[in-house]
């Protein structure tokens, strides 16, 4: 099949993944329970800082239906602080304390629902029954719960061997802000903060291990979003080889950035399958999810935008505090997202920003959907709002005086990004986003609207805020793309899906380039033994560093197809044209070969193949970025709001996003209204609580 065009990129086809989605053939790790599994519960602390002086889980062992139970002591080799995943850039004056947790505590407890023992049983019914025999003594400590204090001197010590809590401190600039806010007609200075969040994706995460021993082979299922990194350090942690170790991340439902990281269960799972030899399974449930999963969010700005009475900006100060939780495996990635995305489309002559990383005795902090990009866009916005207030300014007019133009292309911005690359852009379409965005809202016509809400006894505001996104950093993604005989062609990548349409979009790509229909693509994702090299999908990098290397593999895949057909048909390659599944001559297509012809002449079971030429119809690619790209755009609301109930209502609420090449523009806007949900569900309904005592207060969704 064709499409009228000659292009599928660009085309609304619908998403071919959710047939089984929504019939329930899709498998999830949940769905996976090899004959004999066993079933884990862990033991956490309700504690979010003390001391373990005991444990003593003889009951627990035996209890009926349990198999095994470990501790730090039983781990051996394995009791290690994990890796650090994302090493920070080499920034000047850097300072950066790595600290990584034990898969099981074994005397420091620095987090509510860090693992103190791993009950293994017959049943999770079993497990979580054995798991209520244990008894811990658990000396208490004074936590550090309040962000804005725990860089105090005499604050109470999260990791012994550092002389405070600080965990990181970075400070880039440019120009000499000093000088610019000396020369300014108004300064303006506020405080902001922003709240603790959480991924909140439908299905927890889970892993499965089945340990082979006769292959000497381990089979892992997992709720990951980078099964190939993970895969790698199991393999390291646990003395096998690569080769050995099989990772499955299957269909998985939502990620938004917590399933990067890698966790401790990740390995004590395997572990435990090899040391039982069974099959073991562990499924988080959604308390657990609360503590024993990444969060987000936790930020302190003290921030001031110098501008001069036209409304020109000269310069921005932010001072911050970025929350780390407990330790630090993700590096400095979400700090340095905030300090480089506050800058965004607008021309900043002179920047200094300075930010320190502190310990608390919380969850871990590792990247969340936006990923600290959300924090630098608030703090830049809410400065220029206020700067357009105290000029007498409309918003809109003071953003149009800052936004870089297109002629200004390649502005650099003179820091370094988290890709250890200058955040320099390339191309954008700052002003046309924020214009068709002030037509799309009704900016003009605001006023009258606002009389006539007002009069309803409710007030209303327009907002407009811009952004420029950075995305597609590398390292790198692979791709085979393989013609197999029935004419069905198969395209094996690194990447995982968990939700984002890759079967579809994908398929798009490899359709375009070797004339087939998406629906004949069969895109195979997330399993180590079908692509072996990779980095995951996080970022929004999936289309920009998967989809470049799976274009370059389909163009190779395409060239061998022609090659062959022409010596099949007997004419010049530059002849023939791919459509419908074949290849055939131009003005001629009653001369045509299937394309699955052509993959059994490809495989020849007798004789040579040609000197120079490789068998099959088959190509492997690699694509990596020396830099990330950037997507921006502009959003615009109208809000009402009921003094007396504080009741608000979005009047209207509209996204410009360029993006650059759309594969496919149904999936893009389910793309960005699953983002705006989770925004205004972060801005107006979420933020996980810690009293004073550092447990969480509303771990559930009815809080």
């Amino acid at each position: 099949m064709s499409r009228a065009g000659g292009t599928w990129i660009g085309a609304r086809v619908p998403r071919n993944e959710d047939a089984r989605l929504l019939t329930g053939r899709a498998q999830f790790v949940e769905d996976v329970e090899p004959p004999g599994t066993l079933h884990v519960a862990f033991v956490r602390s309700d504690l979010p800082a003390g001391r373990l002086r005991g444990l003593d889980v003889e009951r627990a062992r035996a209890h009926p239906g349990v198999h095994a139970v470990f501790t730090a002591a039983d781990l051996g080799p394995l009791l290690r602080p994990g890796a650090v995943l994302v090493p920070p850039p080499p920034l000047e004056g850097l300072v950066f304390h790595a600290r990584t947790a034990l898969p099981l505590v074994r005397e420091r407890i620095r987090h509510q629902g860090e693992a103190l023992a791993m009950i293994v049983a017959e049943s999770r019914y079993v497990a979580e029954d054995a798991a209520q025999l244990v008894e811990a003594d658990i000396e208490p400590l004074d936590p550090v719960v309040d962000l804005g204090r725990a860089l105090d001197e005499g604050a109470p010590r999260i990791h012994d061997d550092l002389p405070s809590n600080l965990a990181a401190h970075v400070r880039q600039t440019k120009g000499d802000y000093a000088a610019a806010r000396a020369r300014a007609d108004l300064v303006l200075e506020r405080r902001f903060s922003y709240d603790r969040g959480i991924g909140g994706a439908v299905e927890n995460r889970a892993v499965v291990a089945e340990w082979d021993a006769r292959a000497d082979r381990l089979q892992v299922w997992d709720t990951t979003q980078a099964p190939i990194p993970v895969r790698n350090v199991v393999a390291a942690a646990l003395g096998l080889s690569e080769s050995q170790v099989r990772f499955i991340a299957p269909f998985v439902g939502g990620g938004f950035g917590p399933k990067i990281m890698f966790y401790a269960e990740e390995i004590l799972v395997p572990w435990a399958s090899i040391r039982l030899g069974r099959p073991v399974k562990w499924v988080e449930d959604r308390y657990e999810n609360f503590f024993a999963t990444t969060q987000e969010r936790g930020q302190l700005h003290e921030a001031e935008i110098a501008v001069t009475r036209e409304g020109r900006i000269l310069g921005v100060r932010d001072i911050f505090i970025h929350d780390s939780g407990a330790y630090d495996p993700y590096g400095l990635t979400i700090p340095i997202n905030t300090q480089c995305t506050l800058l965004g489309p607008y021309r900043v002559p002179s920047y200094e920003s300075e930010f320190r990383v502190a310990f608390t005795n919380k969850p871990i902090v590792t990247p969340v959907r936006g990923a600290g990009r959300q924090h630098g866009v608030f703090v830049m916005e809410r400065l220029l709002d206020l700067a357009a207030r105290g000029l007498g300014l409309d918003p809109v007019e003071l953003r149009r005086r800052n936004v870089i133009g297109s002629d200004e292309f390649p502005y650099n911005h003179e820091i370094m990004y988290q890709d250890f690359a200058p955040l320099r852009y390339d191309s954008g379409s700052y002003e046309e986003s924020l214009e068709e965005a002030v037509r799309l809202v009704g900016h003009d016509t605001f006023p009258r609207e606002r009389e006539r809400v007002r009069a309803d006894g409710r007030a209303v505001g327009l907002g407009i805020v811009n952004y420029v996104e950075g995305t597609g950093i590398g390292p790198y993604e692979g791709a085979r793309i393989t013609v197999e005989p029935s004419g069905t062609v198969r395209l094996a990548t690194g990447v995982g899906t968990q939700g984002q349409g890759h079967f579809t979009a994908f398929a798009q790509i490899v359709a375009d380039a070797v004339g087939v229909a998406p629906s004949d693509v069969r895109v195979v994702t997330g399993d180590t033994s079908d692509f072996h090299w990779g980095t995951g999908t996080f970022a929004s990098r999936g289309a920009v560093v998967a989809g470049n290397a799976i274009h370059a593999a389909a163009l190779s895949v395409r060239e061998k197809i022609l090659r062959h057909a022409a010596e099949t048909l007997e004419v010049d390659p530059d002849d023939l044209e791919l459509a419908d599944g074949a290849a055939r001559v131009r003005g001629a297509p009653d001369l045509s070969v299937d394309l699955g012809a052509l993959a059994v002449r490809a495989n020849p079971l007798r004789g040579a193949v040609e000197p120079g030429t490789e068998p099959g119809l088959e190509a492997t690619s690699y694509f990596g970025p020396p830099y990330g790209t950037t997507a921006n755009g502009t959003h615009a609301v109208v809000v009402a709001v009921d003094p007396e109930t504080a009741m608000v209502e979005i009047l209207r609420y509209l996204v410009v996003h360029d993006c650059g090449t759309v594969i496919n523009p149904t999936i893009v806007e389910g793309q960005i209204h699953g983002g705006v949900a989770a925004g205004i569900g972060n801005a107006f309904y979420e933020e996980l609580v810690f009293d004073e005592f550092g447990g969480t207060s509303n771990a559930s969704f009815m809080d």
